[in-house]
């Protein structure tokens, strides 16, 4: 099932996933995989590569900064034609706010993507854990506002996008950090 199908709408061919394909992303888990190497370690549980060693697999190499860029590959896993995965969505959505994407250009991914509602989604809950952040309103306003109720119930609940405490030493408080790419040292 595709996560178009469950939000109600069409699947298209997506040139993004086509692009991806064409620089040997084409395998289950290979995306998720570069956003790993590319940071996102929060969702990294098996080393940088399935089979749990340290060096992720030669393709992914090739899909280098100039291959496929950050906003792309954040668009690529929140992409409708994709098989249905929060975990997916959910790397999306940290990928989404790495460190120097444009909202400019995700907006213009997410649209020719066909995926502005679930960037929309990404974005209010991104608005709503880092309201001092101008990324997040920034991207609101370069997207369409047509998100409705029974689409977002398809969509990660505003929590899995965000790392939160319970106990501190400073006792109960519930703090919330969006969950992003860290920068990577290369050796």
């Amino acid at each position: 099932m595709t996560l178009a199908s469950r939000l109600g709408t069409t699947v298209h061919l997506s040139p993004l996933l086509m692009k991806a394909r064409r620089l040997g992303l084409g395998a289950p888990g290979d995306l998720e995989r570069l956003a790993v190497k590319r940071g996102l370690r929060y969702y990294d549980s098996h080393g940088d590569s399935q089979s749990g060693s340290d060096h992720p697999p030669d393709h992914l190499d090739c899909a280098s900064e100039e291959g496929l860029t950050n906003e792309e590959l954040s668009i690529a896993l929140l992409s409708l034609t994709a098989p249905y995965s929060q975990q997916r969505l959910r790397m999306g959505a940290a990928m989404l706010a790495a460190d120097g994407n444009s909202p400019d250009s995700l907006a213009a991914l997410a649209l020719r993507e066909r995926c502005g509602t679930v960037v929309r989604h990404i974005a209010e809950c991104g608005r709503d854990v880092e309201p001092a952040n101008p990324f997040w309103t920034n991207l609101l306003k370069l997207l369409p506002d047509d998100i409705s109720a029974s689409q977002t119930e398809a969509l990660p609940h505003p929590s899995r996008f965000v790392a939160m405490t319970g106990l501190t030493r400073h006792g109960s408080i519930n703090l919330k950090q969006w969950i992003r790419p860290r920068k990577t040292v290369t050796q």
